[in-house]
């Protein structure tokens, strides 16, 4: 099974509607097993790929149970509450079934509580870059979740919130793969560099860490998986760039002039930045995912119908010129997921 976040410390890029739909695009496309993760405590994922009564079922079943699932339905805390607990390992926790929505997924339902479990990491964290083994056996958390799903995904994504944070830092010391959703923005440039510094700085104490726990604890670091190697430290898989408007040129839509502009600067921002964090196969095959233009009123009616874009009909209310619009989105998707599966999934 491959694991791949989808992250960038810059919010208001189009994350959600894509990975949501990547995810898609591989079960259907691709044929492969998919669940997608929803790790950022706002929950955009999760209402976008369930019913809202079925998030009321999840999140408020009796009216006054607000940290829990119904019995059946867990969320994502459900797996780690045990650690705040005091367990030292998350439990396991099983997902809404792909049968419950339209994207043929199964997901693993986020939970705004996950922003509190955050400030628990950040203190594990710092007793992990001192050795300590339960800080590091907390820090890599969401391992053992992805050890007992392997046998049943090809694929795992995970959506995580705009945030330099120790949630998001949890989730990439375990996964294989990121890629970084972008605007055509300057603030999405300059996010390259904040997110290139900041996992530089805690692979860093991570590593420290281990070693200092093989040090004082001879054996126990192999006992417990506790590698000094993340797969991160390679795992750069690509970025997209969207959500910029276009003109017609000579029957060709384009960027407009003050996103060209951005857009230009952004494959030397990224290789300035990223670079030390590719593979030699990602390398090869291009980091340049694609580009998804403006989908203007595709969006709010796929998130009314809990749809993909590319599945909506006129019983969801698509009309006239949104079925252009829909086309075109469909294949922008299926060259993006198919860069993704060249670069992160397939060998």
């Amino acid at each position: 099974m491959k694991s791949i976040a989808f992250f960038n410390n810059k919010g208001g890029v189009g994350k959600t509607t894509l990975i949501c739909n990547l995810a898609h695009y591989l079960a259907k496309h691709q044929g492969l097993r998919v669940a997608l993760m929803d790790l950022d405590p706002q929950c955009n994922s999760t209402q976008l790929l369930l019913a809202p009564e079925l998030c009321k079922a999840l999140y408020w079943p009796d009216g006054d149970d607000l940290y829990g699932g119904m019995d059946g339905s867990p969320t994502i805390y459900d797996a780690v509450r045990p650690l705040e607990e005091g367990e030292g390992a998350a439990a396991s926790t099983a997902p809404s079934p792909r049968g419950m929505n339209r994207f043929d997924v199964d997901i693993f339902p986020g939970h705004p509580r996950m922003s509190v479990f955050e400030d628990q990491l950040g203190t594990w964290f710092k007793d992990a870059t001192s050795g300590d083994v339960a800080g590091l056996r907390k820090t890599l958390w969401l391992r053992q979740l992805l050890e007992g799903a392997s046998q049943h995904y090809d694929v795992m994504l995970f959506d995580l919130g705009p945030s330099l944070g120790a949630l998001n830092r949890s989730v990439l010391a375990a996964v294989d793969f990121f890629v970084t959703p972008m605007g055509a923005d300057i603030f999405s440039v300059v996010a390259l560099r904040n997110i290139a510094e900041w996992m530089s700085h805690w692979i860093g104490l991570y590593q420290q860490g281990v070693a200092l726990c093989e040090k004082n604890n001879p054996g126990a670091a192999a006992r417990y998986g506790l590698t000094e190697n993340l797969s991160v430290t390679d795992g750069f898989g690509g970025y997209t760039v969207q959500q910029y408007s276009t003109v017609s040129i000579r029957g060709e839509r384009r960027a407009t002039q003050a996103y060209d502009q951005i857009i230009n600067q952004i494959p030397s921002q990224v290789e300035d930045h990223l670079a030390k964090y590719v593979s030699d196969d990602v390398r090869a095959s291009g980091l340049h995912l694609g580009d998804i233009p403006n989908l203007r009123s595709l969006v709010p009616l796929a998130q009314s119908a809990n749809s993909p874009l590319s599945e909506l009909t006129n019983r969801d209310g698509l009309t006239g010129g949104q079925y252009s619009q829909q086309r075109n989105y469909e294949s922008i998707i299926n060259q993006v997921g198919q860069r993704l599966y060249q670069n992160c999934i397939n060998g």
